[in-house]
């Protein structure tokens, strides 16, 4: 099943950034849940992931200015999911360059951002 983009008006306002990162985990999942042999056949499975992944790029605390996730200092998936994640992330990834070689650019161009600050409210308190 390939998923359409729905980053449409209904989408919290966010920056090209943050909508271009969730168009690449969209990608990412659609080819991962189409190709990858060992992907569960379960299509509300990656759905609900997905919806997940863009909520979570939404609150990111760094918002425009955050680092590749595999960098950053906040996790702010849940272990089980951050994990599956990394899966599809190691699967889907070189192949990514094939099917979307912009967005595949774009990312690695962004995986060589410097991780900014931490933001005030989520530092340890002194």
């Amino acid at each position: 099943m390939h998923y359409k983009c729905t980053l449409t008006s209904r989408a919290p306002m966010t920056g090209k950034r943050i909508q271009r990162e969730k168009r690449t985990i969209l990608s990412m999942i659609a080819l991962y849940e189409k190709r990858c042999p060992a992907a569960l056949r379960d299509e509300q499975h990656y759905q609900a992931l997905q919806q997940y992944a863009q909520k979570r790029l939404e609150r990111c605390v760094f918002g425009e200015e955050k680092p590749a996730c595999k960098q950053c200092p906040v996790h702010c998936y849940q272990p089980a999911k951050r994990e599956e994640m990394k899966q599809i992330m190691r699967w889907a990834g070189p192949r990514m360059l094939w099917r979307h070689p912009i967005l595949t650019l774009r990312h690695l161009i962004d995986d060589r951002r410097p991780v900014p600050p931490l933001p005030e409210k989520y530092r340890p308190k002194k």
